[in-house]
């Protein structure tokens, strides 16, 4: 593991005083004197129940973590200084200071040019420190777009902003945890359940899973090197002191999990969670609490014991087919790309065909937080087959959990949380699409394709324009939709369910009469997984979002530009314009050039600010000379991995089904290259954009042994040189 040399702060609020704020300081001394302690202590202390050995393990690493790095009042100043300014820099202005008053006492020529050096030097010194700091905040948080756009804008615009602290007081606590209880108890009164409903029954007998197994030091190991750096205030120690530490402290922890998962049990000290208000926009009201989200933290070994049952469960899930098909949330190989793919592929496709095609967006009100603990039990036992000790690990997992909010050095008392499954965690997603498993098959009954993300379900449906009848089993649909979700405790949010037509205007205009109750959710645009879809499916709307979006990243990046090095620069256009033209580009393919030449403008304008490069000058070479690829073959490159990744198993499996191999009527040298059927052209044009006739095109054209690439790391590399080649030779 990494030594940090540096000092680090933290303000763990373990039994602190309210007042002033609470910090600790631990240097590089002090981590040193708590590994010779740690590695001489018995953190379990001959505790022989989980929960004692819990407490045991946590009890013994902070009184540690006391002993060598204690809590102390730091009261912070009222005037805010850049968090550059360190003691180097306060030295030269000291230096400044000095030399001014001997000028101004003295009037000498040779002061004063003693003067103006110190001063040259005091701004020089800003300077290094603002480009060292910007550095280190880039090159720490450079997959973290919202740490790095706070920290430009707080370097940009360092006026007043709305700080938490001086909301921080118990009852404001007590207030907030009340008032997120009581939204979620609000929501659960207003559904209407029947009650006459019985529990939707799997179609087939599912297979048993009724224990875990325990997991080895290597697994461990694994886990906790793969796991974030963060911490919460309820870890006994620092995140990363635990993983500097963990050749001493790994033998209590290792038998601290296996303990949990083969006796069934979740310790009590995991199920509490710290909640942190957050604003849902910097320019919202403090004052009004639902203008905030609650942000759970959950201790780290809790993170890593529900890791260690995942991979269990999600093993178990996968050999047996128990997810849903199309649920692409939380699921590996899966994404929003993928789900989008997939639903405007469908969609293109049925306009190439004359068919006019309706597009219906759900949203429920905090799904999250409503599910129903016995419904969820029911279902993890018929649906899922869980039994044993695995359904009482989870039964122990899932139940009598609570929370209380921290605002500074102040908390609220503890309050339970009945309903719903643990925010912040990697199994309650997991939970949620287990909860859902029923919904699919409702859907299925009407003869509706769908796709879920998480809680987003998008149903849609194809129809010929003179067959409107067709529309009434999404009616239908709906309505059965609505009735189980009633019946599960999840709120559809009427307000923002949207429903687009897509097909040529005049059959969706003939189209409307047809649509009954639904004309009250017809739009002219939805945004679908971050993605603006349009009528006609020409994602213009959505292009000019991303360039109007991409253009203000570019104007602030712009501004911090001076300050930058030329790799933190390019760190800061990857993670706000890169990240952008890349998102979710597999559905460009085939958009008309003008459409793509609006996004290539982005890159070119990135790219010369990047290269300080003038207007006027060539902006070829100066793409070539960074290596990026022009954003047409970036579209080809996305494409063709997913191919790739469909091919070799990596994919979603309605990715692997829209794909089929090209097997030749007789023996050819062509039946072991790894084509892909491409499909007959659709009668329109828009059919030839559609990834199942567009991706097999393209990935015939590539060279065999591109195709015949090993591994995935492998492809990537042979596909970018390849396409580089095109692109600029």
């Amino acid at each position: 593991m990494p030594r940090v040399h540096n000092p680090t702060t933290s303000n763990f609020n373990h039994l602190s005083k309210p007042g002033a704020t609470h910090k600790r300081c631990i240097n590089e001394s002090a981590q040193q004197k708590i590994t010779e302690l740690i590695s001489s202590r018995d953190l379990l202390h001959g505790h022989k129940t989980l929960d004692e050995m819990v407490a045991g393990f946590n009890s013994n690493l902070k009184e540690i973590l006391d002993e060598v790095a204690p809590l102390k009042a730091k009261r912070s100043s009222r005037v805010k200084t850049s968090p550059w300014i360190n003691e180097s820099v306060r030295e030269k202005k000291r230096q400044c200071r000095a030399a001014e008053r001997a000028w101004r006492k003295s009037k000498l020529e040779v002061n004063r040019i003693i003067l103006k050096e110190h001063i040259i030097t005091y701004n020089n010194t800003i300077r290094t420190e603002r480009k060292n700091y910007l550095s280190k905040i880039i090159t720490d948080h450079h997959n973290n777009t919202r740490v790095l756009f706070s920290t430009i804008e707080k370097v940009l615009n360092p006026g007043p902003v709305c700080d938490m602290l001086s909301l921080a007081t118990t009852p404001k606590c007590e207030e907030f945890a009340e008032f997120f209880t009581n939204k979620i108890l609000a929501i659960r009164a207003e559904i209407i359940r029947d009650p006459n409903y019985l529990q939707d029954a799997p179609i087939k007998e599912p297979p048993t899973l009724q224990t875990f197994s325990a997991i080895t030091e290597d697994d461990l190991y694994k886990l906790i090197k793969h796991s974030k750096r963060s911490t919460c205030s309820l870890d006994p120690i620092p995140t990363f002191l635990m993983k500097n530490n963990f050749n001493y402290i790994s033998t209590p922890l290792l038998q601290i999990i296996n303990t949990s998962i083969l006796t069934g049990i979740f310790p009590s000290a995991f199920k509490t969670a710290v909640v942190k208000p957050l604003l849902k926009k910097p320019n919202l009201d403090y004052n009004t609490l639902n203008n905030y989200r609650p942000i759970s933290n959950l201790p780290f070994i809790s993170k890593i014991l529900e890791k260690a049952v995942f991979l269990q469960l999600n093993q178990f899930l996968n050999e047996n087919d128990i997810l849903e098909k199309f649920q692409s949330g939380f699921r590996a190989n899966h994404s929003t790309e993928t789900a989008l793919t997939k639903i405007v592929n469908d969609l293109r496709l049925s306009t190439a065909t004359n068919k006019v095609s309706a597009l219906v967006l759900l949203d429920l009100s905090a799904a999250f937080d409503t599910i129903d603990h016995n419904i969820l039990l029911h279902r993890l036992k018929t649906w899922v087959g869980l039994s044993g000790h695995v359904l009482k690990w989870l039964e122990s997992y899932i139940t009598r959990r609570q929370f209380y909010i921290s605002l500074g050095d102040h908390i609220s008392k503890n309050h339970d949380v009945p309903f719903g499954v643990a925010q912040g965690s990697c199994l309650g997603p997991l939970l949620f699409s287990l909860y859902m498993l029923p919904l699919g098959n409702i859907i299925k009954k009407h003869n509706i394709d769908f796709h879920s993300y998480a809680d987003d379900t998008q149903l849609y449906i194809s129809v010929e324009p003179n067959k409107t009848t067709a529309l009434q089993s999404l009616t239908s649909c709906l309505s059965a939709v609505t009735h189980w979700m009633s019946n599960n405790f999840l709120k559809l949010n009427e307000n923002k369910t949207e429903l687009l037509l897509i097909g040529p205007k005049d059959k969706r205009e003939a189209l409307l009469p047809s649509l009954g109750n639904l004309n009250q959710y017809v739009r002219e645009q939805v945004t679908s997984l971050g993605v603006i879809l349009d009528s006609d499916l020409s994602l213009k709307p959505h292009i000019n979002k991303v360039t109007k979006t991409a253009y203000f990243h570019l104007r602030n990046i712009a501004k911090v530009r001076p300050f930058l090095t030329k790799p933190d620069a390019e760190k800061l256009v990857h993670a706000f314009i890169t990240s952008r033209l890349d998102y979710c580009n597999a559905l460009f393919t085939g958009l008309p050039k003008k459409s793509i030449e609006k996004l290539q403008l982005i890159q070119n304008s990135a790219a010369r600010l990047l290269t300080k490069t003038r207007k006027r000058e060539h902006i070829t070479p100066v793409l070539a000379e960074l290596h990026w690829l022009p954003v047409s073959y970036r579209i080809d490159f996305k494409v063709l991995l997913l191919v790739f990744k469909a091919v070799k198993g990596l994919a979603p499996c309605y990715i692997v089904d829209a794909l089929s191999s090209y097997t030749p009527a007789r023996a050819l040298r062509s039946a072991d290259a790894g084509l892909l059927r491409i499909p007959d052209a659709p009668p329109k044009r828009i059919g030839e954009s559609a990834f199942s006739y567009y991706a097999p095109k393209r990935w015939n054209a590539l060279p065999q042994h591109i195709r015949k690439a090993e591994s995935i790391d492998i492809f990537k590399r042979q596909l970018k040189t390849y396409l580089f080649n095109q692109a600029y030779t």
